[in-house]
């Protein structure tokens, strides 16, 4: 640090004795010029600093007078020099009330001696709203008396801004997560935008599900007859602003409506209104257009750049609303639909049987029930893939809805099988069988699936209401029973129900029987499918799946036992010896060298339910030899919603034992987010059934996107199934899902087959 010289240096000459009087009073006087340049300089140099500091600086006397003021002071009075407002107050500034409030503060500072720090005001010019934080401190003369004030302010208006977009933000995605109504939370977007921006009117324009036109969403400002005329508009470059912005993706503007042409019909009308431009900004989510939000200004020219932000931010919001709404509806839709075909599910057919049943008597009709299930489906999905499989049960789903078009109803209520409820004639027996059999040959016209041409034969029971029965669950008894009788005569036929037909009963006995005996022969084994984590590529799991292998019919999938043994109660037993088996092979690879890996078991409602389950975990663990930690058991949505209070404290008692809980099939049950949260779970599995069309269906993306955004943002670890094929893999990993399985990785594979793959795969623990 340079030193300062000292005042006389170079400047005064030193004493001595020969000094005249005359000599001393100039010396004097060359001291009294030195030291006064030098305060001189001193004074400018602090000056010049103040004044080049963007904040407000200014001293008062105690009687409100100005006594400095720097540049950003002057400036923001209106005046161009800092004479022009010494010796003035602010009564000479601002309105009476203003200055007396500002008066009052600073007499509050001198008189009490405390500083007065950081308090927001509302700035008392400067047009458009500003805001200032204010700071006073006592001024004081040598004896530490008060005798004014010293203030200081710093502008944080854009400060203030960001805080209140932060803040508008946080109310609306807590309106998103509560779960508001789009149309009314759209509403509060528009107005909170119309409050921020003044002269601006706003509307929203949501795309329709099929992406051709847009529908008023809320413009809660514009007239009726404006939103009358915009209310559907539609997507293409030629069809209005807000069209224009939708169909390219980019933002429109009309600068000055006096200039809109005459196709323009809807920029006309807002010109009458008195609005002068109009700004349409697409609204997005995850890339996809999904609206626009309009802005209407009473003036000419651009939106003030001030509120981009703003803008930007109520587009964003706007997309998460109308994206979460879809993604309900969508998963309200699945409750009660199923997922692949889009078909009525057995819990919505439930519901509205009763009412059909009653519609028709009251009409005196009749109602037929059939039970359609297609021959040899199987046979599709293990040759051609799930893919082939799944658009096969959607052609066959399409066909049957033509055929019954609006009067009856078509469900989905297993792999392949459906329902149809359709009201006819009372007593029109031959006509029975006439519809019945035109749907047979729909089915069974030709389908191109890879690109060969198949034709899907089926076997169809009917029982009619109120011939068959009284009962919903009597008629589908009886037509359950023509439906096996059909398969019996040699499948590809129709059959009415008869009462001989129950004698089909004594064939699930003979059936159930066997099961029984398998069990105590060992003709039950055990496959396994891996689950491979796609960021490490190592395989982190895997799954037991049962397969049975039986002496006369060869290797049965558990399609075609186990529903027979969910309804015998036997699946109780098969469960348990899946768990046990399960484990042990778990342990024996471990004993074997392999790094331990988790083994997911599913579990049947049947055995969920049972009482000593929780103790029959805890037995096979512990015969086994496992770590508990290894053990994944999958329980579906459905069977913890049959009884969620018992269901989460079975879960509870499983997790204290330290087994791990996954949710299969997640998306195609009915619970709510407030019940999964409750949830003791650990992972989500994602149902095959959204993996299936991706990338083709955008709404299945979506809703696979936002099950493991959910999954993540609850803490849980989510795993996908049925994924084929590396554009599903690579659209899971991209959302975040890392754990896969599926014939794009391996098929499942018997015990031996499973051990060589995890002895050369890369494993979680062996990289």
């Amino acid at each position: 640090m340079t030193k300062r010289p000292l005042l006389n240096e170079g400047r005064i000459a030193p004493v001595t004795g020969a000094e005249t009087e005359t000599d001393r009073l100039a010396n004097a006087m060359s001291y009294l010029r030195a030291v006064e340049q030098e305060a001189a300089e001193r004074h400018n140099w602090l000056e010049a600093m103040i004044n080049h500091i963007p904040d407000y600086i200014y001293a008062k006397d105690a009687d409100g007078h100005f006594l400095f003021v720097n540049e950003a002071v002057v400036r923001d009075n209106g005046f161009d020099h800092a004479s022009e407002l010494i010796g003035k107050t602010d009564f000479d500034l601002h309105s009476f009330d203003a200055a007396t409030s500002i008066a009052e503060v600073e007499r509050r500072v001198m008189t009490s001696g405390l500083a007065d720090l950081g308090i927001e005001e509302r700035a008392l010019r400067g047009g458009d709203e500003r805001w200032l934080m204010m700071s006073r401190v006592p001024l004081r003369n040598g004896k530490g008396e008060s005798i004014g004030v010293v203030g200081m302010s710093r502008d944080i208006t854009a400060r203030k801004a960001a805080e209140h977009l932060l803040q508008t933000q946080a109310r609306l995605l807590e309106l998103v997560a509560k779960g508001m109504p789009l149309d009314r939370l759209l509403e509060e977007l528009v107005l909170m935008i119309e409050a921020r921006m003044g002269d601006t009117r706003a509307a929203v324009m949501v795309m329709t599900d099929d992406g051709r036109q847009l529908s008023l969403g809320a413009a809660p400002s514009l007239p009726a007859e404006y939103c009358q005329l915009v209310n559907l508009i539609e997507v293409s470059h030629d069809s209005g602003i807000s069209g224009r912005a939708a169909f390219s993706g980019e933002p429109q503007s009309a600068l000055d409506l006096m200039d809109a042409p005459p196709s323009e019909h809807c920029l006309r009308m807002a010109r009458r209104l008195g609005l002068r431009s109009c700004r349409s900004m697409p609204i997005r989510s995850q890339g996809k257009v999904l609206g626009t939000l309009d802005l209407y200004s009473e003036r000419p020219g651009a939106p003030d750049p001030r509120h981009n932000d703003l803008i930007g931010l109520a587009a964003d919001l706007a997309g998460i609303a109308i994206e979460r709404s879809r993604a309900e509806a969508r998963i309200s839709f699945l409750a009660r639909h199923d997922a692949l075909t889009g078909l009525p599910n057995r819990l919505h057919l439930d519901a509205e049987f009763e009412n059909l049943l009653a519609s028709a008597e009251k009409a005196g009709r009749d109602v037929a029930v059939a039970f359609v299930d297609l021959d040899n489906f199987k046979l599709v999905n293990d040759s051609l893939g799930h893919a082939a499989g799944d658009d096969l049960l959607k052609i066959t789903a399409a066909r049957m809805r033509e055929c019954v078009e609006d009067s009856g109803m078509v469900a989905r209520v297993g792999g392949d099988e459906f329902i149809i409820a359709l009201p006819i004639a009372r007593g029109a027996d031959s006509s029975l069988s006439e519809k019945f059999e035109h749907v047979r040959r729909r089915i069974a016209e030709p389908m191109l699936l890879e690109g060969m041409h198949f034709h899907v034969t089926s076997s169809i029971g009917v029982a009619c209401y109120p011939v068959h029965g009284m009962s919903v669950a009597q008629l589908l008894l009886n037509a359950d029973a023509a439906m096996y009788r059909a398969k019996e005569v040699g499948r590809d036929n129709l059959q009415i129900f008869s009462t001989e037909m129950p004698e089909t009963a004594h064939e699930k006995l003979k059936l159930t029987e066997q099961m029984r005996q398998g069990l105590g022969k060992d003709e039950f084994v055990l496959h396994f499918q891996p689950q491979w984590n796609q960021q490490s590529g190592a395989v982190s799991g895997v799954e037991a799946l049962i397969r049975w292998q039986h002496p006369q019919l060869g290797l049965v999938f558990p399609s075609d036992f186990i529903p027979l043994a969910e309804e015998t109660g036997l699946i109780a037993n098969i469960g348990d010896w899946v768990l046990n088996e399960a484990c042990r092979q778990a342990k024996t690879w471990q004993e074997q060298g392999l790094p331990p890996l988790v083994m997911s078991v599913n579990v049947s409602a049947r055995q969920f339910r049972e009482r000593a389950w929780v103790s029959q975990v805890a037995d096979a663990l512990a015969t086994s030899g496992l770590d508990p930690q290894y053990l994944e058991l999958e329980v579906t949505e459905s069977l913890i919603m049959q009884d969620m209070n018992g269901a989460i404290d079975r879960m509870r008692q499983l997790t204290g034992l330290g087994v791990k809980l996954a949710i299969d099939d997640f998306g195609t049950g009915y619970s709510s987010l407030s019940a999964l949260n409750s949830f003791p779970v650990s992972r989500l599995k994602i149902d095959r059934s959204f993996v299936a069309d991706i990338p083709e269906d955008a709404g299945n993306m979506a809703i696979t996107a936002a099950i493991v955004s959910l999954a993540q943002k609850l803490g849980l670890n989510v795993i996908a199934e049925g994924v084929e094929t590396a554009t599903q893999a690579a659209f899971l990993l991209q959302c975040g899902c890392e754990d896969m399985q599926g014939y794009y990785f391996s098929r499942p594979i018997d015990a031996e087959q499973c051990e060589a793959l995890l002895r050369s795969a890369p494993l979680l623990g062996r990289q």
